[in-house]
């Protein structure tokens, strides 16, 4: 079975480059590629925002959080290279306004975020690993971007921010941090990557006091995947050989480090941001998918977008038209080549296929949550959080605050509804 999967992923790969050379225009074929990695990198390194707090709280493990940091200063200095000495307006930098949606949002997301064990990213993912689950969050967080569409889009409590800098006028408002370093002599962005990497310090260091007090409480248990993943290699050259099944393990299955994924998908980003002048987004497009779902059963296009105070367009348009869709559809494909490549696709769906009917609840709530809370935050975990902090935009960190306070909240919740029983996603 292992070799039959490994054969599928091959053939998968090859269909998906030739179906998209013929059918899709050359910026949505890029989209496509990237999304394959993007979800080829989550899986192989085991990485999702929502393990950040979820495993956290439930194992006592900070080691996925303090990997983040390092995915979002990498990717930082990547983007620092990117806009120095360009006309930043030329790229659309998600600087975000702070506002009470940013917090409201932030919160919200994180709260569903734990009940689901998956984020707007991991939801894709989890297709692959956890089918019920991750169709019934990713079902009602559609749900929660569309009622929250009209919010989005006309509340000033989501759309004004409470504090602007000069550059931040040029996109959403917000605070752009090379704004407040102009005097550097490298236009800001060297006290801009100072700030950052204090921030990122700051959070690695509260980690480890957090994870040293979890192990003298005796409550730090590990989380089984980073463990299985800091397993030392015991390849030795002398036994290389090319064409062998050691090598072919250790180039395409062999699960990746926390840091090496951070790497992987900072370069993928960095590329995203070159090509496309815009970052990683994920969850508006599910909320137009919803919309879609809705004219499929016999609603106008027009009551549709009237309702989310949008143009039909987005509506209308083709899906492999749409790039963001594109990509996450790729997301999925990436998450399945590496299972496939790993030779537990199988194994690792069927395990994934189990769901009482309160678990179903759980679910829903978390993905309406998280839903709801993208509109108000003006994004999600890639959209509110990463993008931004890459970006240099404020609001990133506050949304990262008000995220770990939800996370809580809903593990708290979520240990209590669930009767301490523990559900979740390989990376959540």
């Amino acid at each position: 079975m292992k070799k039959a999967e490994q054969v599928i992923a091959v053939i998968i790969f090859i269909v998906a480059l030739v179906l998209g050379k013929l059918f899709l225009s050359s910026d949505i074929l890029f989209r496509l590629l990237v999304g394959i990695g993007l979800g080829y990198s989550l899986m192989r390194a085991y990485t999702g925002f929502a393990g950040s707090v979820n495993r956290a709280y439930r194992t006592g493990s900070t080691k996925l959080m303090r990997a983040l940091m390092l995915m979002f200063f990498v990717s930082s200095v990547l983007t620092a290279a990117l806009l120095y000495k360009s006309d930043i307006t030329t790229y659309h930098l998600w600087v975000n306004p702070i506002n009470f949606g940013l917090l409201l949002g932030g919160a919200m997301f994180g709260f569903g975020m734990a009940l689901s064990s998956c984020c707007a990213s991991g939801v894709l993912t989890d297709l692959a690993t956890g089918l019920p689950r991750a169709f019934v969050t990713l079902l009602f967080f559609g749900i929660g971007v569309y009622l929250g569409f009209g919010v989005q889009h006309t509340a000033g409590w989501v759309r004004n921010s409470w504090i602007t800098s000069l550059s931040g006028k040029n996109f959403s408002g917000g605070v752009f941090l090379p704004d407040l370093f102009k005097w550097d002599g490298l236009g800001g962005y060297l006290g801009a990557l100072v700030l950052t990497a204090l921030f990122c310090g700051i959070i690695v260091y509260i980690s480890y006091r957090y994870e040293k007090g979890r192990k003298k409480n005796k409550t730090y248990t590990g989380c089984d995947t980073e463990i299985m993943q800091d397993q030392s290699d015991t390849f030795d050259s002398e036994n290389y050989k090319l064409l062998s099944e050691t090598t072919f393990y250790r180039i395409f299955a062999k699960p990746w480090t926390l840091a090496q994924g951070a790497v992987a998908l900072s370069l993928i980003f960095a590329t995203l941001m070159g090509v496309t002048k815009a970052g990683w987004g994920a969850s508006t497009p599910y909320g137009i998918w919803f919309g879609k779902l809705l004219i499929a059963f016999g609603v106008s296009p027009d009551s549709i977008a009237a309702f989310a105070k949008m143009k039909p367009d987005s509506y209308l348009q083709p899906f492999f038209q749409n790039a963001v869709s594109v990509q996450n559809l790729a997301i999925i494909f990436g998450t399945v080549l590496y299972l496939l490549l790993a030779g537990i696709f199988v194994k690792t769906f069927k395990e994934g296929l189990h769901m009482t009917f309160r678990e179903m609840l759980i679910f829903a709530l978390g993905g309406l949550s998280m839903g709801l809370g993208t509109r108000f935050a003006n994004g999600c975990n890639v959209g509110a959080l990463y993008t931004p902090i890459a970006n240099f935009s404020l609001s990133g960190w506050i949304f990262l605050v008000f995220l770990i306070v939800g996370g809580v909240l809903g593990n708290v919740f979520g240990k209590v509804a669930f009767a301490k029983k523990e559900v979740g996603g390989l990376l959540g």
